[in-house]
C-alpha cells in the first residue's frame, strides 16, 4: 500500500496552483469544517433532534443519548464525576506525569498572563473600557480510551488566567463507562471540580440550555467531532463558543536547507490523528521527492501504520511549486491550523510574510507537538481557512469588553450642537431632545 503514497506529491506551474490545490482541499471542507454541504443535512437534522429533545426532556434525554451514542447507561445523578473520584484519580497518577503535567500548566499559564489585555483603563475625551470575565465557561474534551490532559490545561489555564469563576468540564464516557483517570487528574490538578460523563451533541445541548442537573453557560471552547462542532454551530448566539474546529491539520513550508525526515515526521504527526490533514509546499522537485521517501519509511514503524498510511493517501500532499513566493501565497491562502517554516535562516523571514495561520512553528526544532503540549499558546486552534478571521483561543477570549463614557457638563456642552445635528439627520427626535434638555438648565 505504501506505493499509494506516490500520487500525493504534485507539482504545480504558477497558473494553475491555487485551482489545482484548493480543488483537493476544498473537497475535503466537510471535513474541516463539520455541517458544511448539501451531504452534512442529515447530520444537522439528527443534531437539531438531540438539541430540542434535551430541551425539552432534560436529564431524561441526556440518559437516553449517553445510552444510544455511548453504550452507557448512568442515572442523572451519575452524570458528575465525585470530587472524591477526582481526588483519586489525582493521588494514582504516575509522579513523573504529573511533574510534566504541572510544567505544562505553568508555560501556558505564564504565557497567558503575558498576552492577556484584560486591564480596565482610561482613553481620551471621557471614554474608557471596562474588562470582565465570563461568568461560566464550558469545555469540551474529546473522549477516548486514551486521555486527552492536554485539551484541559490548553482551554482551562486561559480561562482561569482571565478570571473565570466557574467551568464545567464535559467528556464522553469513553473508559470503563466513565472519563479517563489522567483527564480527572488534571482538573483535579486545576482546581476544577465539575465535571460531567456526557459528551456529544447532547452535553453542548446541556451546557447551553441546561437541565435539572447542568447549569448553562455563557461560552463553549474545545474540540470535538462533527457532532459536537455542529451542535457548537448551531447554538451559537444563545452562548458563544471558540470556532468550528474540525480535524487538525498542519501546512509545511520547506526548502533543501531542512530535513526530509523531520519534516516527514511531522507530516505523520497530523496524519495518525486519521484524519488529519497533512501538506507540503516547497520548491524542490528533489526535496519532495526526499520526504515521500521518508514517509513510505516511516510510516511502517508507527503502532497506528494503517489507518495513519490511509489518512495520508486521502488527505495528504506535497506540493512543488517553481518558486518559494508561490508556496508562501498558497500557505496563505491555505490558511492552516498549523503552519511550520522549516527553511534555515530564511525561516524568520518567511514568517513575517504569513497573514493566516492559527500559529506558527518557525524553525527545525518547533515541531507541532512543542505547541500541543508544552510552548505557552493554546492549542485550540480555527481548522479548515478559519484561521483568516478566527484566532487561537487565549485568556482574552474569556473576558467581554464594555465602552465606558463619562462626560461632564462642560464635554457635552462642547460637542451638543454636533450631537442634535446627527440626531436630527437621523429623524430621531427624542435623541436630539435629550442633548437640547441638558442645556436648558
Amino acid at each position: 500500500m505504501n506505493e499509494e503514497l506516490d500520487q500525493i506529491l504534485i507539482s504545480y506551474k504558477q497558473s494553475d496552483f491555487q485551482d489545482r490545490l484548493f480543488d483537493f482541499f476544498f473537497s475535503k471542507a466537510g471535513l474541516s469544517h463539520f455541517g458544511l454541504g448539501e451531504r452534512h443535512i442529515e447530520n444537522r437534522q439528527k443534531v437539531q433532534e438531540i438539541l430540542r429533545v434535551v430541551v425539552e426532556r432534560g436529564d431524561e434525554a441526556l440518559v437516553d443519548c449517553t445510552e444510544e451514542f455511548d453504550g452507557v447507561k448512568l442515572t442523572p445523578d451519575q452524570f458528575r464525576v465525585g470530587r472524591s473520584d477526582l481526588e483519586k484519580a489525582h493521588q494514582k497518577i504516575a509522579p513523573e506525569l504529573l511533574g510534566s503535567i504541572r510544567k505544562s500548566i505553568e508555560n501556558v499559564k505564564r504565557y497567558q498572563k503575558e498576552i492577556f489585555i484584560g486591564d480596565d483603563r482610561k482613553c481620551s475625551g471621557g471614554t474608557g473600557i471596562k474588562y470582565t470575565p465570563i461568568k461560566r465557561v464550558g469545555i469540551c474534551v474529546p473522549g477516548a480510551s486514551a486521555p486527552m490532559p492536554s485539551t484541559v490545561i490548553m482551554t482551562a489555564v486561559p480561562a482561569q488566567v482571565a478570571g473565570v469563576k466557574e467551568i464545567a468540564v464535559v467528556s464522553p464516557p469513553r473508559y470503563k463507562g466513565s472519563i479517563h483517570p489522567v483527564t480527572l487528574a488534571v482538573c483535579y490538578e486545576l482546581g476544577i471540580t465539575e465535571v460531567y460523563r456526557i459528551g456529544g451533541a447532547q452535553a453542548v445541548a446541556a451546557l447551553t440550555f441546561e437541565t435539572e442537573t447542568i447549569k448553562s453557560v455563557d461560552k463553549i471552547v474545545g474540540p470535538g467531532n462533527q457532532w459536537v462542532q455542529t451542535a457548537k454551530q448551531m447554538v451559537f448566539g444563545d452562548v458563544a463558543i471558540d470556532s468550528i474546529a474540525g480535524p487538525s491539520e498542519v501546512l509545511i513550508i520547506a526548502n533543501e536547507k531542512a530535513n526530509p525526515a523531520w519534516v516527514a515526521a511531522d507530516m505523520l504527526s497530523q496524519a495518525e490523528h486519521a484524519p488529519g490533514i497533512a501538506v507540503v509546499v516547497t520548491d524542490s522537485q528533489k526535496f519532495a521527492e526526499n520526504i515521500l521517501n521518508q514517509l513510505k519509511k516511516q510510516v511502517k514503524q508507527l503502532d497506528r501504520a494503517k489507518q495513519t498510511l490511509k489518512c495520508l493517501v486521502e488527505f495528504g500532499k506535497i506540493a512543488v511549486f517553481e518558486n518559494m513566493d508561490n508556496a508562501i501565497e498558497c500557505a496563505n491562502e491555505f490558511a492552516p491550523e498549523h503552519l511550520e517554516i522549516q527553511c534555515g535562516d530564511e525561516s524568520g523571514k518567511i514568517a513575517k510574510k504569513i497573514d493566516n495561520a492559527g500559529a506558527i512553528f518557525i524553525g527545525d526544532y518547533s515541531p507541532v507537538a512543542v505547541g500541543d503540549y508544552w510552548a505557552g499558546p493554546s492549542h485550540t486552534l480555527p481548522t479548515g481557512g478559519g484561521a483568516r478571521f478566527f484566532s487561537a483561543l487565549s485568556a482574552n477570549d474569556f473576558i467581554k469588553s464594555t465602552s465606558i463614557i463619562e462626560y461632564d457638563k462642560k464635554k457635552l456642552a462642547e460637542s451638543a450642537d454636533d450631537i442634535i445635528r446627527l440626531a436630527e439627520a437621523e429623524g430621531l427626535d427624542a435623541h436630539a431632545k435629550s442633548i437640547k434638555i441638558r442645556q436648558q438648565q
